[in-house]
């Protein structure tokens, strides 16, 4: 596959035109490369140099993430920044960036990928940002424990970056979920009468209004919720067209 024809096919699978207004990253093509024969993509949550790093070693030739390096606004090349363009010049390695298509996408995205880990019924769109929903929210046909839903999500084990406000019933029936750092949304979750809120990052702001307002929140971890999206891309990707593909999985533990 040709490198515009990748561009092309993610355009139009991931809805990225018209999103750029809302959202502050540069979604599409990042970075390109002077051959532009596709035959293996890596996908990875962040543009950094340990992803490059493995994405060379596995041979990619485009590696695809959901945080990318260009974010519309000017920035010296220099320090970190410069190393990274330089060793994905250098070694003719295409830079990929999907990001709040990735979040908000009603069927690849991060939400949406785990909304069906916890096997949601009655799901619909939900937090909103910059005028648009980029969560989704859902119902549980019975009830749930909050343990069970982090034994879900991450297994009994749990990792570190996961965060619990048992704050509310202690039956679920109702979540919200908006993955990354949009914290601010449980005030959304607060407002429509939910029983518990997934987001990303933990957030000292919300504690008391959550507390009160008696809102049960998962904090998963900005990675752990972030994964979703590009594995279920890639699994996409590899079905629909005849490269290869690898996911790099580095968790922060963040």
């Amino acid at each position: 596959m040709q490198l515009a024809e990748f561009d092309k096919f993610m355009k139009e699978l991931l809805l990225i035109e018209g999103i750029g207004e809302i959202d502050a990253s540069l979604n599409g093509l990042q970075v390109s490369r002077k051959n532009h024969e596709l035959k293996k993509i890596a996908f990875a949550v962040d543009a950094s140099m340990e992803s490059f790093k493995r994405a060379k070693n596995e041979g990619a030739d485009l590696l695809f993430v959901h945080h990318g390096l260009l974010w519309k606004k000017q920035q010296a090349v220099t320090g970190n920044f410069y190393h990274r363009l330089a060793f994905l010049i250098q070694n003719d390695l295409a830079l990929y960036a999907v990001h709040l298509p990735l979040d908000l996408h009603p069927d690849l995205g991060n939400n949406i990928g785990i909304a069906r880990a916890l096997s949601l019924g009655e799901i619909e769109p939900f937090g909103q940002h910059n005028g648009i929903k980029i969560g989704f929210k859902g119902r549980f046909p019975a009830g749930k424990r909050l343990e069970e839903i982090v034994d879900l999500l991450y297994g009994r084990s749990r990792q570190s970056g996961v965060h619990t406000l048992p704050f509310g019933s202690e039956l679920i029936r109702t979540v919200g979920i908006v993955s990354g750092g949009d914290s601010k949304s449980a005030l959304q979750a607060i407002g429509e009468g939910l029983d518990l809120f997934i987001t990303g990052d933990a957030s000292h702001e919300i504690y008391h209004d959550c507390l009160e307002a008696g809102l049960n929140v998962l904090f998963g971890g900005h990675y752990l919720t972030e994964v979703w999206g590009i594995k279920q891309v890639a699994e996409k990707t590899k079905k629909e067209t005849d490269l290869e593909t690898v996911v790099i999985d580095i968790p922060t533990g963040l």
